[in-house]
């Protein structure tokens, strides 16, 4: 075979097949491989104008295909799927070849193969790719991790068919082994908390401001042209203008209120409990999610009559549509200084090295929580990398300060007419947490010497101490 392709990809199901056509729209020669070779040929034969495929139906013509340092794209279901295909075209490579994980892998996962893989030559570039299937088609922005030497054969590739703002790619370097799909996990997390504010802004609009789903699309497209505009405020306003085609009743009234997931966000907080980070308002959207799905648990309330308010509440007390403006776009503040508090701390952890500020630059295009705002998150990390929280960057201080009576009064507004609003509430118990002068866990520390003896420190000395509560005098003891 005399030509060679520049990258090769494993697995042509929808977002494969996407990754693969983008690369070839862009001039590059694309190896195509997938488990039933029929997959291969329909791609060849649909869009094989786009650009130069090189098909293949066995993983040794696959590799034979690329040229060196071979670049395979794996594009397969995570877990057991993904260990499957790198058992499978590990022993066709050489050293300096590289596996590129482009599904939504847990990190641990990536890290785990990263050194496997590294003990026998090869590297493993762990992928984070978002925007779906119309985002690898135009232009996704793209979190790769792995080592500086495998980014330098990958990386102009992977830059050159991102989403770009200003001419700028989508693309970065996140940091080594692990990093890039945590950075995707965390992405995605952000994502869930995102969708769950947005969800509480319409739910409060209908059932307080009793508005229509399709005025409420109107109330979305506004605010999308301010602070607010984001690729998720856009298409929310298109789902809530869309009507039923067969009953003719507003879409959003004919879906049922379950909303599935797929284990990314439930990822977030998992990993945030064991980095000792608060992602309370991606942990409420994870947990609204799965309160959605138990129907059988939400039918047993309904059939035994759970009770609301028992007055019916006042209107509430203020414009509604700007207070819960206001509310949502504090929230979402709080959702990404959360998550990106998150991505630091592992960093720290895992000596990453991640740089804050580049993660908001390739969000801005391309991924699903791509904002107008993410410029200012970029600002604040570049004037000060070692941010302890986006909380305290001065354009997002007056942002949450100028919220904050709107944002009460929406919460209010909630609890009295007996509307879950879990994304709300969180975000602004987050931000009275943070400003708090003094927490009542000190209060919880005495309850833990207490039982287990588990000690406390003092405000006004140094050093661990415990209380002898079972003896009458009760004597503090130097732990």
């Amino acid at each position: 075979m005399s030509e060679k392709a520049q990258i090769g990809v494993t697995g042509l199901a929808v977002m494969g097949r996407n990754l693969a056509r983008n690369f070839a729209r862009h001039g590059h020669t694309v190896a195509v491989h997938n488990r039933s070779y029929n997959r291969t040929k329909e791609l060849v034969e649909e869009f094989g104008n786009e650009g130069t495929f090189i098909p293949s139906e066995s993983a040794e013509d696959f590799v034979a295909s690329l040229e060196r340092p071979r670049r395979v794209v794996i594009m397969v279901k995570a877990g057991a799927p993904t260990d499957a295909v790198i058992d499978e075209f590990a022993p066709l490579l050489e050293e300096g070849d590289m596996l590129i994980d482009a599904g939504n892998a847990h990190y641990l996962d990536t890290r785990r193969r990263e050194a496997a893989l590294r003990e026998r030559g090869l590297h493993f570039v762990g992928t984070g790719v978002s925007g779906g299937e119309e985002g690898a088609l135009h232009g996704p922005s793209i979190m790769p991790g792995g080592s500086p030497e495998s980014y330098e054969a990958l990386g102009p590739l992977l830059e050159d068919i991102s989403a770009k703002v200003d001419g700028e790619p989508c693309c970065v370097h996140v940091g080594p082994d692990g990093a890039g799909h945590f950075v995707k996990m965390v992405h995605n997390g952000i994502e869930y908390a995102d969708m769950q504010l947005i969800a509480e802004a319409y739910d409060l609009l209908r059932q307080v401001g009793g508005h229509t789903p399709s005025e409420i699309a109107d109330v979305f497209r506004g605010w999308n042209e301010g602070r607010l505009g984001s690729y998720l405020i856009e298409i929310t306003a298109e789902v809530l203008k869309q009507n039923d085609a067969e009953s003719g009743q507003p879409f959003v009234d004919i879906v049922l209120d379950q909303a599935e997931q797929k284990g990314t966000g439930r990822w977030t907080v998992q990993a945030a409990l064991d980095l000792g980070v608060p992602v309370s308002g991606i942990a409420e959207s994870v947990f609204a999610r799965a309160l959605s799905g138990g129907a059988d648990v939400r039918k047993a309330a309904a059939d035994a009559g759970l009770p609301g308010p028992s007055a019916t509440a006042g209107a509430h007390e203020g414009d509604l549509q700007a207070d819960v403006e206001q509310a949502l776009f504090a929230s979402k503040i709080v959702a990404y200084a959360q998550g990106f508090q998150q991505i630091q701390a592992a960093s720290k952890e895992y000596g990453w090295s991640i740089d804050p500020g580049a993660m908001a630059k390739i969000w801005r295009a391309g991924c699903i929580i791509r904002a107008k705002f993410l410029d200012f998150i970029k600002q604040a990390y570049d004037k000060s990398p070692e941010l302890t929280t986006l909380l305290v960057d001065q354009y997002f201080l007056d942002a949450v300060s100028g919220a904050q009576d709107a944002w009460r009064r929406v919460v209010v507004t909630a609890a009295q007419h007996g509307i879950p609003a879990p994304g709300f509430a969180s975000a602004l118990a987050y931000f009275d947490g943070l400003r708090a002068a003094r927490l009542p866990a000190a209060l919880i520390q005495g309850q833990r010497d207490f039982f287990g003896a588990h000690t406390y420190r003092r405000v006004d000395k140094e050093g661990a101490f415990h209380t002898l509560w079972a003896t009458d005098d009760r004597k503090e003891i130097d732990a």
